[in-house]
């Protein structure tokens, strides 16, 4: 499996199936990505992105999963806990502690609570945590769902930042470790290299920071 990062949360999983994770890109467009499955973590605008305008089978929360079916987007409902199979691909909806917002003529409308995911395909786990502070529980998702790799948010303010962010890694205990959720907007500004230097100084783990676009070639 290919993983794929391109800025802020947007992640496309390559494999037998294209999963694209938060499809908004600062500036820029997922429109040629042309994923299989849409997984959406929150509804936020910079979560949400471009998933109405890709139109495919999208999993989210159940809350948003209606929201996106009005907007004639084929969602699949699911709650947190909850594991389900799409195109062979399978979704486990983890917690994510942050708000869970759609703005809309004015208005906000609540859309549930806001998750991560843990995505299983081709022999590979990948866990996106999605804008998340730090919560002690982040230990069972590495004891249950063993993933080979985590993708976190570094950025602070609306997420976790760096300090917490390491202890974050040491819980899920994934052997690579991705920053996200950062550098997009000034107020999410963090240095990716302190995160690795910390990381690899005081555990096994690698951490790998990739450039917008970039990518790593994942194997179990």
């Amino acid at each position: 499996m290919k993983l794929t990062w391109l800025g802020h949360s947007c992640v496309l999983l390559t494999g037998s199936k294209k999963v694209l994770i938060d499809p908004f890109i600062e500036g820029g467009s997922v429109a040629g990505m042309n994923p299989d499955i849409v997984a959406v973590t929150h509804g936020h605008y910079d979560h949400i992105g471009e998933t109405v305008a890709l139109g495919k089978t999208t999993v989210a929360i159940t809350e948003l999963a209606k929201y996106l079916r009005a907007k004639g987007v084929p969602a699949e409902g699911m709650g947190i806990g909850g594991t389900i199979q799409v195109d062979g691909v399978s979704f486990t909806m983890t917690p994510a502690l942050h708000s869970s917002s759609v703005e809309e003529n004015g208005a906000v409308i609540p859309m549930g609570l806001a998750a991560g995911y843990v995505v299983g395909m081709d022999g590979v786990t990948v866990y996106h945590a999605g804008d998340t502070a730090l919560f002690s529980d982040m230990k069972l998702i590495g004891d249950l769902c063993h993933p080979d790799v985590a993708l976190l948010p570094i950025g602070g303010r609306y997420t976790m930042g760096i300090p917490e962010a390491m202890i974050a890694a040491n819980f899920i205990g994934a052997k690579t470790v991705i920053p996200i959720h950062y550098n997009t907007f000034d107020k999410i500004a963090a240095d990716p290299e302190v995160f690795k230097r910390s990381i690899e100084r005081t555990t096994d783990m690698k951490v790998s920071v990739l450039q917008p676009g970039g990518s790593i070639d994942l194997i179990s």
